[in-house]
């Protein structure tokens, strides 16, 4: 799986509605109703696409501290930087069930490695250009789904997993020894 885009979060919620009012135009449900439960359903699916992100930068730190590769303080950070992840799992996992939606799951670690290219790290660089790639990815993901929340604190939560995302992001680029960038709103474009 390749780092989400933006618009990968705007399409997956787009067919979300379409099978939300489907769903409740068969069982009869009141218009109200209806877009209670569309809107509900693709709140699910972004929280969805945003798990399944989760999932890959938690695979993604792990076959980073799996190669051998990883510095001891480099690695440290790596391992923190997961538990994050772990914990932003967990918080849209639980966000997901008591929505009534059904959180998507894990693969297998294999899909990952082959999905990221395992086989062509080569080096802590290598491991360190990955993770900030898809720190990156994540934080313009996260930043650009907050306007299609119906409810603000969903898209509270999506604010505080950018900021995560781009705190990582800019901690990897460090050690890279990256620019930061000069530009004002550089994220989420």
């Amino acid at each position: 799986m390749q780092s989400q885009t933006r618009r990968s979060f705007l399409t997956a919620s787009g067919t979300a509605t379409l099978s939300a009012a489907a769903f409740g135009l068969i069982a009869g449900v009141p218009r109200r109703s209806l877009a209670m439960a569309s809107t509900m359903a693709r709140d699910v699916d972004i929280l969805n696409v945003a798990l399944g992100l989760e999932h890959e930068a938690i695979n993604a730190y792990q076959l980073g501290a799996q190669s051998g590769l990883l510095q001891k303080p480099v690695l440290d950070a790596a391992v923190l930087f997961q538990s994050h992840h772990k914990g932003h799992r967990d918080a849209l996992i639980a966000t997901i069930e008591k929505l009534g939606g059904r959180p998507v799951a894990e693969k297998p670690m294999a899909e990952y490695a082959r999905a990221l290219n395992a086989a062509a790290i080569k080096s802590q660089e290598d491991i360190l250009n990955l993770a900030a790639r898809l720190e990156l990815g994540a934080s313009n993901a996260y930043l650009g789904v907050i306007p299609s929340f119906q409810d603000v604190n969903l898209a509270k939560v999506a604010a505080r997993l950018a900021a995560d995302e781009t705190m990582h992001w800019t901690a990897l680029s460090g050690v890279l020894g990256r620019q930061l960038p000069g530009a004002p709103l550089s994220f989420g474009a």
